[in-house]
């Protein structure tokens, strides 16, 4: 429904913006290209709109009342935002500079040594690429575009689908014994916990499934980093939930193993994140285009690594 409330003119909300910053209606009138009359007109205009003193005149300079003060915080942050709005739907203000935030996991696990190829592509691009948990606002800010682990629903802001994420139980290829039961050998392999929001409930549900209420849940090693925690499982220190698409190249290799046929389908995915009229940039329809081929290398994987294990089965969570 719209409003109902009546705002006063754009200009004169302009005219005391500036003066308010600058305590000077000669300074805002400079600012704004109009004589320094006008300016004092915008603004009488304005405090008879609203019905309060904005200003205290005084003989050299002007001083914002308590109403004023109060007013000035809004009016500075509505300018802002219309500001970046504008900005924002107008062309690319930095079209060879690609400015990427990265989850840090994604980023040092998969992305960083692939860049090479996009830049052979792209050689008039610069990349400033940015690990960074917390999802940014793109309120001012220089950054291009996101690559995030969620639900692809991100208030004000458009996502796209990189590819669907999975959770695979791994370890070392060391900790298991070929011609002994697995799943004992499990209750004796120290659990590493990764506390991610989507790997840190999977633990009870594991047990449940496989039926190992004797299996020890706690863990004496609890890592946030992805990366750390696959150092951990690579040094052989125990065994952990892992998304498989920052492993995949690492199963592949043998240097991990997944010792029991079981998985996941991960509460996220991948996506890249961006507001709409980023993705309108050349620069960001050019990364588009190069990750979306990239990424298909993970979901291959995926589907290879399902047909030659049939007797892998999905844990429902």
């Amino acid at each position: 429904m719209p409003s109902n409330r009546v705002l006063p003119p754009l200009k004169s909300l302009q005219a005391f913006r500036y003066a308010a910053q600058t305590l000077s209606f000669k300074k805002a009138a400079e600012s704004l290209f109009v004589t320094q009359a006008a300016v004092s007109q915008q603004i009488k205009t304005l405090e008879q709109s609203l019905g309060v003193e904005l200003f205290e005149r005084q003989t050299r300079q002007v001083v914002l009342t308590s109403e004023g003060q109060y007013l000035f915080e809004y009016v500075e942050k509505a300018f802002a935002l219309l500001e970046d709005g504008v900005k924002g739907v107008t062309e690319d203000p930095n079209p060879n500079t690609l400015v990427i935030s990265s989850v840090p996991s994604f980023s040092s696990r998969w992305l960083v040594s692939r860049l090479g190829r996009f830049q052979a592509l792209e050689p008039d691009i610069n990349l400033r690429l940015s690990p960074s948990i917390g999802l940014s606002t793109f309120i001012d800010s220089d950054l291009d575009v996101c690559i995030r682990l969620g639900r692809g629903q991100y208030t004000g802001l458009q996502s796209q689908l990189l590819f669907k994420e999975y959770l695979v139980l791994v370890c070392h290829p060391s900790l298991i014994k070929v011609n002994e039961s697995v799943k004992e050998q499990l209750m004796n392999i120290p659990i590493i916990t990764d506390t991610g929001p989507d790997v840190q409930h999977v633990w009870p549900v594991l047990q449940r499934f496989l039926d190992l209420y004797d299996m020890p849940m706690k863990s004496h090693l609890h890592v946030a980093d992805s990366t750390s925690l696959v150092e951990a499982l690579l040094s052989q220190q125990g065994l952990a939930m892992m998304r498989y698409g920052l492993v995949y190249e690492l199963i592949e290799k043998g240097q991990l193993i997944c010792p029991l046929p079981i998985y996941m389908k991960s509460q996220y995915d991948f996506y890249l994140v961006a507001p709409s009229p980023h993705f309108k940039y050349q620069k960001v329809k050019a990364f588009k285009q190069w990750i979306e081929r990239e990424v298909k290398e993970v979901d291959s994987s995926w589907q290879a690594y399902l047909k030659n294990n049939p007797d892998m089965e999905e844990v429902i969570v």
